[in-house]
């Protein structure tokens, strides 16, 4: 499974990618408007870091407006993905820009049959929202179950890119039902590391270590 990191702070960037757990960036305008920073100089930075797929998104509504766009945005570096929502004219981008040989994240994805036209529109990925399915009491995991199998059986090539992910549970839930990549928060991500077993052992190391009086090195 790869791991995106779902946000546009280099600093936290820079530290998972050190410890070799980025294989990609996904950002969005809230995320950019978190940063406060020019969209262009930061997406530069970011590329700059990862060598992997660096997700930017379009704004605009209208198809060839958001065709514009996205050659703007894909002239930034080799590796960006332009992020297009999964609306008729967001798919009728994807269609083009993809065509043109640029990867394209299709995002707001929220049912199998928005997932399916994104993969036969040319998506290199798509991305459901897991998190905000589960907010109205929807099973976002099933979602991403259900394109699984709707990709295998056509032997479509577009990734699913599970987003929204709120905890360590999601991340591996979806490795569990076969999602390509996954895009979090770098917390989450970081907390992955986290058990209270782990704590309690290694406190009760340290506890008999001290008693044997010796060091080493």
């Amino acid at each position: 499974m790869k791991f995106f990191v779902d946000t546009a702070d280099v600093a936290a960037i820079r530290e998972l990618n050190e410890l070799g757990m980025v294989d990609g960036v996904t950002t969005n305008p809230s995320l950019i408007l978190k940063s406060g920073r020019d969209i262009i100089e930061v997406t530069k930075e970011i590329c700059d870091i990862v060598s992997g797929p660096v997700s930017a998104e379009v704004v605009a509504a209208n198809a060839d407006d958001m065709i514009r766009e996205g050659k703007h945005l894909a002239k930034i570096a080799p590796n960006i993905t332009v992020k297009v929502p999964l609306t008729w004219d967001g798919l009728k981008a994807c269609k083009v820009l993809s065509g043109e040989g640029h990867m394209v994240n299709v995002t707001l994805c929220f049912s199998a049959a928005q997932a399916l036209l994104a993969a036969k529109a040319g998506a290199t990925f798509i991305s459901p929202f897991i998190g905000r399915l589960d907010d109205i009491n929807l099973d976002g995991m099933q979602l991403i179950e259900d394109i699984r199998t709707i990709y295998d059986n056509y032997s479509f090539e577009t990734e699913i890119l599970a987003a929204s992910i709120r905890s360590v549970n999601h991340i591996t839930d979806a490795a569990r039902v076969g999602a390509d990549v996954i895009t979090a928060p770098p917390a989450v991500i970081k907390g992955m590391v986290n058990h209270v077993l782990t704590d309690k052992g290694l406190a009760q190391f340290d506890a008999d270590w001290a008693k044997t009086g010796q060091k080493i090195g």
